[in-house]
């Protein structure tokens, strides 16, 4: 809209200059006239006089096609105002009959090749940029502004829900123990989490000890506590000292159990059905929850941030790639060149010359709603300046030919 409008202003600062060019220059006819009537410079008379009948004459002639000459209704005048729905009809008719040809139209787009045009614009990096340009300065901040926040959080944890429902998680942790089992990593991870065992068993010992005193009988004063919770201790250390050797009967005991759990995983609905319930129970949880609505403040904020740093945005910098590889990548495939062509000759023109009556009605109609003025104002905009040259020239043919019929009425 802003080019636009710098446009106008450049076209009426044109027109405008012009109409003072022809309007000065019909003021030196006039000049000269009393500078000959003056001085009875006899052909200086002649030549003034035709001048200025010929630059009124052309001034009358290129003002009545806009509007009235000084706002007089003089018949005849003020044509492109009075016939508009006429001159909207006629463009629109011109147009589809005239323009919109198979024959001439496919002709033109095979000379053309858009395909190859279009992909040398996108491939130039100043093009990328300005494309990349509207969109990170017009697309996304129009799109963050449009979209509803809360229903975009709604909808992600909907769509997260129904991808979670869809996950077999118990077939995926199945199949990561199988792999795990068939390496000696499995051997590893059950020696560390043994030694994790032993390490939490020896910090929470006190807690332990407070645990069984507290599930002893109060007649037995506190005697047998100690006893038994050292009991329970050496048992638990006994235990897991001796599932830390590779080839004891625990440690195979233990292997065993990892063995039968992984076949149930993977031949147990109902135990698939235990593992995705913990896994969507997980997710259920008010900070997971909330972890997940974050995600598209997070996002916004981070697109936002992103986006104002203009020249500099990572977003701008990569659309610009993307773009200019896109349109090298098509320029190197004859066979899309080929798909895009076809495309416009045949699906675009078809869709052109199915409508090209609805093109015509829809000229034609755009004109009748056009304002009076505003046509006027419109076509003057774009071939007033244009016109300004047929009253300088009526000015000086005009006297030209004056001062011609004064040497021959001077010969006779």
């Amino acid at each position: 809209m802003a080019m636009i409008n710098e446009s106008n202003v450049n076209k009426e600062g044109s027109l405008a200059k012009m109409k003072r060019i022809a309007l000065i220059v019909l003021g030196f006819a006039v000049l000269c006239f009393f500078v000959g009537h003056y001085y009875k410079i006899i052909w200086l008379k002649a030549f003034s006089e035709a001048a200025m009948i010929g630059g009124i004459a052309d001034w009358f002639a290129v003002v009545a096609l806009f509007r009235h000459p000084l706002g007089i209704p003089i018949p005849h005048t003020a044509l492109i105002p009075k016939n508009k729905d006429a001159i909207g009809q006629n463009l629109g008719n011109f147009v589809s009959d005239e323009f919109l040809i198979k024959e001439k139209l496919e002709v033109k787009i095979d000379e053309f090749n858009f395909a190859i045009k279009a992909t040398t614009w996108l491939s130039t990096k100043d093009n990328a940029t300005k494309i990349a340009g509207l969109v990170v300065e017009n697309l996304i901040p129009g799109i963050l502004k449009t979209v509803d926040d809360e229903d975009v959080r709604q909808f992600i944890q909907t769509q997260f829900e129904v991808k979670l429902q869809e996950m077999n998680f118990g077939e995926w942790l199945a199949a990561g123990l199988a792999s795990l089992s068939k390496s000696e990593k499995q051997e590893q991870l059950i020696s560390n989490m043994l030694k994790i065992l032993s390490e939490e068993l020896h910090d929470n010992k006190e807690v332990i000890r407070e645990k069984v005193k507290k599930s002893t009988p109060w007649y037995t004063m506190g005697i047998v506590d100690k006893k038994l919770a050292d009991g329970i201790f050496n048992g638990l250390y006994d235990f897991i000292d001796q599932a830390k050797v590779p080839n004891s009967l625990i440690r195979k005991r233990i292997d065993l159990y990892v063995v039968n759990f992984i076949e149930e995983l993977k031949n147990s609905p109902e135990m698939q059905q235990k593992v995705n319930s913990l896994v969507i129970e997980f997710t259920q949880k008010k900070e997971v929850q909330d972890y997940i609505s974050s995600i598209w403040e997070k996002l916004k904020t981070e697109v936002t941030t992103d986006l104002e740093k203009g020249n500099n945005s990572k977003i701008k910098m990569s659309l610009t790639t993307m773009i200019c590889n896109f349109g090298k990548n098509l320029q190197e495939d004859p066979v899309m060149i080929a798909k895009i062509n076809d495309f416009v000759k045949i699906d675009l023109l078809g869709i052109l010359i199915r409508n090209k009556k609805a093109i015509g009605d829809l000229i034609a109609h755009s004109v009748k709603s056009w304002d009076k003025e505003e046509i006027s104002n419109k076509l003057e905009l774009e071939i007033g300046k244009d016109l300004q040259y047929i009253r300088i020239n009526g000015t000086v043919v005009g006297g030209l030919v004056g001062l011609l019929i004064y040497a021959v009425e001077q010969f006779l």
